[in-house]
């Protein structure tokens, strides 16, 4: 605002002192202070108030205006409630210094006047902010992307220093803003995203203002075309966008806001959403290798076919990459009690953002997997680089305790207590010959998990390599894989160095665990027996010295 519109305004009681030829100066702000020297808390174009406390004698009006001066503020208005009327030694160095001056009539509060222009200011920035948020949106719209969610929060702290995110569902920073502020924590992030879905499943409208750590939080929902409830306050539309939609988290209380201002945020809101829809249709390359991959396993296609269609898929998964990679199968659902909601899609969205490595920052990191779904449950193929170095027993890859740790939050208070996301992940295979066991074992791991109690639950492959795998249920696939899970490393072992593991497996189990026994009927020396032991157990990550794993490596042995 204009320092004119100021005096055309008459309850603000504000008297011309000197600077008739500065008001056309733009007013950014306003700032009340009786401080000697208040420079450290100006920025330039405020409209500064003061009751004069400052002055002690007329000498001291000169340097107060210099630094007024030098912090570059826009004009000066005094309140004549403390001297009766403005010193005229104040009225010579502003106009010394060519500093607008107003006299505040003692019958008008400085409240009065800075509300006004805080009104008037933060009006005029949201209707300069729609105009650019509207230019950027119709860009968007009909051009290449425009730069994604980090534009358009720059704008909003620019323009009206609001400071926001946009989180995924599980509480995942997507976009921030590029101060120097520390970003979200973690657990904030993740309450903030409970929050959110709780709200949203309770039905109650947006935005959803949270207290937090002194803070407010206004959480505005984030919504495509493609994810837009067909009728507003649906339970069955919620349910189906609920896990998959962004949030915009605005770092203010907008409980108070005008209507124009709430209008302002929802439009970007939908101008982030046109990002996320660009996001998810790049994802369709991705989605379609995983679908062919998941049709040519389930229908029994030959290897080499099978070989064929993942030797496309790995460059585009992880491009560069000099060897063809490892692979694990990870399977969720996501079921509703009353079974009346589409579950297949918004189970594939959340594995595609479960996915993600939760250090990860950004829209696009879920581009090294693809994810499939059929009927209800969502099928992810997602690529490891391999490895040179022998096995050794460690984990690599996907481990299911670690994969819901930082997301159990967040979607538990998405379920609302009437639906349940349950997950299962298949150990790594190397090969098209594998990959059908691992699609059977993590599919069985995910009927472990959902045997559990809870409403976010995981089991992983690890869980499976036990003789629980015998129950005439469980399909010949997996059986075959919990004997290569605990005999392949050894095979593989004895088949480069000829260390005969597999044949010493058997003779320590055949002599109950005895090394003297079992030393005598291989014709070896203790010690030897024992490196070969420690090298089974290194190669496998069991102990020949636990019952449990004697008696799982006795029925690998009987089922190979």
């Amino acid at each position: 605002m204009r320092l004119r519109a100021l005096l055309d305004t008459d309850a603000l009681g504000l008297k011309l002192l000197g600077g008739e030829d500065e008001l056309d100066r733009s007013v950014r702000g306003v700032m009340t202070t009786d401080l000697r020297d208040p420079s450290r808390y100006l920025s330039g174009g405020e409209l500064v108030l003061t009751g004069l406390a400052w002055r002690r004698d007329a000498d001291d009006s000169e340097p107060f205006v210099r630094i007024l001066v030098q912090a570059g503020v826009a004009a000066l208005a005094a309140g004549e409630a403390e001297l009766g009327s403005v010193p005229e030694d104040l009225v010579v160095a502003c106009a010394r210094h060519h500093l607008p001056l107003f006299a505040v009539n003692e019958s008008v509060a400085f409240a009065t006047i800075t509300e006004h222009v805080v009104r008037q200011v933060s009006g005029e920035r949201a209707g300069d902010l729609a105009a650019v948020v509207d230019r950027h949106r119709r860009m968007m719209t009909s051009g290449p992307a425009g730069g994604g969610p980090d534009v358009v929060l720059d704008l909003l702290g620019s323009d009206l220093d609001l400071r926001a995110w946009v989180l995924s569902p599980t509480g995942r920073p997507v976009a921030g803003p590029k101060d120097a502020a520390p970003a979200l924590p973690t657990e904030l992030c993740a309450k903030l995203a409970a929050d959110h879905l709780a709200a949203t499943r309770a039905g109650r409208r947006a935005p959803h203002r949270v207290p937090l750590g002194g803070t407010t939080y206004s959480l505005f929902p984030v919504r495509g075309a493609a994810r837009a409830p067909q009728a507003a306050g649906a339970a069955r539309d919620a349910r189906e966008t609920v896990l998959s939609d962004w949030l915009l988290v605005v770092e203010a209380d907008a409980g108070e806001w005008a209507e124009e201002r709430l209008d302002l945020l929802y439009g970007v809101t939908q101008l982030i959403a046109v990002e996320r829809d660009r996001r998810d249709a790049a994802r369709t390359v991705r989605r379609r290798l995983a679908q062919e991959v998941l049709e040519l396993v389930q229908t029994g296609a030959a290897p080499a076919e099978i070989a064929a269609r993942l030797r496309v898929a790995a460059p585009v998964l992880l491009p560069g990459l000099g060897a063809a990679p490892h692979w694990q199968v990870v399977v969720a659902r996501v079921e509703w009690e009353d079974g009346s909601a589409e579950t297949g899609p918004v189970a594939q969205t959340l594995l595609e953002e479960i996915l993600v490595d939760p250090l990860a920052t950004g829209p696009e990191h879920s581009d090294r997997i693809a994810v499939a779904h059929t009927g209800g449950e969502a099928v992810a193929l997602v690529p490891l680089p391999a490895v040179s170095s022998e096995h050794d027993g460690s984990e690599t890859g996907i481990l299911a305790d670690a994969l819901l740790e930082s997301v159990r939050e967040p979607l538990s208070a998405g379920l609302d207590g009437d639906g349940r996301v349950t997950l299962g992940v298949s150990a790594a295979v190397h090969s098209a010959e594998g990959l059908r066991g691992a699609l059977e074992e993590a599919r069985h791991a995910r009927r472990v998990a959902a045997a559990r109690p809870g409403r976010v639950c995981a089991a992983g492959h690890q869980e499976l390599a036990s003789h629980v795998l015998l129950l005439p249920f469980v399909p010949d696939d997996v059986r075959r894989a919990f004997t290569a899970r605990l005999l392949d490393p050894l095979r593989d072992y004895d088949r480069r160095h000829r260390a005969e593991l597999i044949p010493t497996l058997e003779a320590f189990l055949d002599s109950d665990g005895s090394w003297t026994r079992c030393a005598s009927r291989l014709h070896l020396h203790v010690n030897t027996l024992r490196y070969r032991v420690g090298r089974i157990e290194q190669l496998t990550g069991r102990d020949l010295s636990r019952l449990e794993d004697k008696l799982d490596f006795f029925l690998a042995l009987r089922m190979s």
